[in-house]
């Protein structure tokens, strides 16, 4: 039997307007140290995102999120960040930001399979 490893994710969030404090869940974020994973998964549903006011353009959000995947993937197409070692990556993206993209807090869990615990939390938390 294969030993479970700790992992940390937290949920992506768009906010259209911080003021109003409503949010969508749109992603997950997970970081294992131990498999030297850090991974996305995005899925901004359209027919939800309409129903909040907001100024920002669903292309233009969708660029942010293939920034924020750059940054997951590491190195020089990820800018200064994607350079930083993994965890620092991975706190600098979820780190509190009052924008229209935020993270939920961190949480821990223990896993076997990083990508597929990736995929069960966004189908739980996401879809």
């Amino acid at each position: 039997m294969q030993d479970k490893v700790l992992y940390e994710y937290a949920v992506i969030r768009v906010v259209p307007r911080v003021e109003r404090e409503e949010f969508l869940n749109v992603g997950i974020i997970l970081y294992c140290s131990k498999q030297g994973f850090l991974g996305t998964k995005i899925q901004v549903n359209q027919e939800r995102f309409k129903a909040f006011p907001c100024t920002v353009e669903t292309a233009e959000l969708m660029e942010y999120f293939r920034i924020w995947e750059r940054i997951c993937k590491g190195g020089k197409d990820g800018g200064a960040i994607g350079l930083l070692p993994i965890a620092s990556r991975f706190r600098w993206l979820t780190s509190t930001r009052s924008t229209i993209i935020q993270t939920s807090k961190v949480h821990p869990g223990f896993c076997i399979g990083a990508s597929e615990t990736l995929e069960c939390l966004f189908q739980e938390l996401v879809i």
